[in-house]
């Protein structure tokens, strides 16, 4: 059914927990794994440069990540799109370059006021993507959502 999943990471521990998400559908489906990587750019009088200090290192980790992918035996390769665009925008454009049947992200979990404030790239890209995403919420967050699904069918 998905024969190219596109994982949004941006290095963080939410990301990572999405990636097991994506092993596990990819391994079902037998799918080609792009990782995602959104390199948001500062944009200045002189070019742009990586809105965060520390995108070397997170750029190692994810090309690990992706051989550790392969080492695994999934098919899986790293696209890193740069841009001044916000993050869903490059993270749509590289899932639609890669030709992607799914997009899977990490998310917070944050909604109203939190994630008005502080943006959601989950949120903007299920109002702007062209193909199905996938949330994956912190694992704290979906086991409390089960527990409490378990309590309100017991009770």
């Amino acid at each position: 059914m998905f024969e190219t999943i596109a994982w949004a990471t941006d290095g963080s521990e939410l990301a990572d927990s999405a990636l097991e998400r994506v092993q596990e559908l990819a391994r079902i489906h037998g799918s080609e794994i792009v990782a995602v990587h959104a390199n948001e750019l500062l944009k200045g009088r002189f070019g742009g440069a990586p809105l965060l200090a520390d995108e070397p290192d997170i750029r190692a980790k994810i090309e690990a990540q992706v051989t550790g992918l392969r080492s695994a035996g999934f098919d899986a390769r790293l696209e890193v799109l740069s841009g001044g665009d916000d993050v869903a925008r490059l993270i749509e454009r590289a899932a639609e370059e890669a030709g992607a049947d799914l997009v899977v992200v990490g998310t917070h979990g944050r909604g109203g006021v939190t994630a008005t404030l502080l943006g959601s790239v989950a949120r903007a890209l299920c109002h702007t993507s062209r193909r199905p995403v996938l949330v994956v919420p912190p694992a704290d967050r979906a086991e409390h959502s089960s527990d409490d699904s378990a309590q309100l069918t017991t009770a």
